[in-house]
């Protein structure tokens, strides 16, 4: 019986690894797809930009220059991601993607400070623009934004790394209508001013999608609880299952976006019980809290670890 149960564990863990392999090479092929289109979008908007003297244009050209920083960040974490685990990384390379989200989460927030003393400086000394030109490659932006958001959103979205680059592409698109908006303006009544106005807003917009990825990133990168995990939900259910006594030491950690593990001591009433309750322990935390990663320590509750027990609580 043990046997087949480890033949079966290693298999749903094959499974797991193809699935997300596969799952790996689909958010690589978009991002490939996405990096070469918003390489030669931001080519386009600082040429733009150079030639109608606005400040938005060029905002949103460096904000889009980030977009395709961003996506070579995320393609490189996929690539290092689909490493399977070694001695040195024994969970494997997942939390790549992690990293290289929170690395454009930072960067996102760095950008949107970046354009704000951009727009007091074009405050304070404001420059001809030609709004036609700001109109045409906003146009063209906002098409390919929201296209490359769309691409990279069905190839991945459950993953951290592609919401962080999404989010990138999204807020390029909101930016652009806001370049679009600010051309026609200019073009119809003059209103220079609304180039600089409307730059303060891509940055709090920027800085906002920045901040709000942060948490969750460093959350994770921390072994932090997932968020769908209540500990005392979790050590209520293992405590409620026939033959345990009680449960102590419990830690539960998120190993990538995918996958949480467990680590547990448990006492048994009976240690002649310990294989059933193991399968059915490791059976209730994945169906229950989706944890497929299980570390069990038993005891017997008439000869219980005093340490453990005592450091627990």
């Amino acid at each position: 019986m043990g046997k087949n149960n480890t033949h079966k564990h290693d298999h749903r863990h094959n499974h797991c690894n193809h699935m997300h392999i596969h799952s790996a090479d689909k958010r690589g092929n978009a991002l490939n797809i996405a990096i070469i289109v918003n390489m030669l979008l931001t080519v386009v908007q600082i040429i733009a930009g150079l030639l109608s003297g606005s400040l938005s244009l060029i905002a949103d050209a460096i904000h889009n220059l980030s977009d395709a920083i961003s996506l070579v960040i995320a393609r490189i974490a996929v690539f290092i991601g689909k490493k399977p685990a070694d001695e040195q990384k024994s969970y494997g390379y997942k939390r790549a993607e992690t990293i290289a989200a929170l690395i454009n989460f930072v960067t996102l927030v760095c950008i949107g400070v970046f354009l704000c003393i951009e727009a007091i400086n074009r405050f304070m000394e404001p420059q001809p623009i030609l709004g036609g030109i700001m109109m045409i490659v906003a146009i063209i932006a906002i098409i390919i934004d929201v296209a490359t958001a769309v691409l990279v959103y069905f190839s991945g979205k459950d993953s951290m790394n592609m919401k962080a680059v999404m989010l990138h592409n999204l807020a390029d698109a909101a930016s652009s209508v806001a370049v679009l908006v600010s051309g026609l303006l200019i073009h119809l009544y003059g209103w220079v001013w609304i180039d600089a106005a409307l730059t303060f807003f891509i940055a709090g917009y920027v800085i906002y999608h920045g901040m709000h990825g942060l948490p969750e990133a460093v959350h994770l990168l921390m072994d932090g609880t997932p968020n769908h995990v209540v500990i005392q939900d979790v050590t209520k259910a293992i405590e409620d299952i026939e033959g345990v006594a009680d449960a102590h030491a419990l830690h539960v950690r998120q190993i990538d976006e995918w996958q949480s593990a467990l680590e547990a001591h448990i006492v048994l009433k009976d240690l002649k019980d310990m294989e059933k309750v193991k399968i059915d322990i490791k059976t209730m935390l994945a169906a229950e809290f989706k944890i497929t990663h299980s570390t069990l320590e038993f005891e017997d509750q008439h000869c219980q670890d005093p340490f453990v027990k005592n450091y627990d609580h």
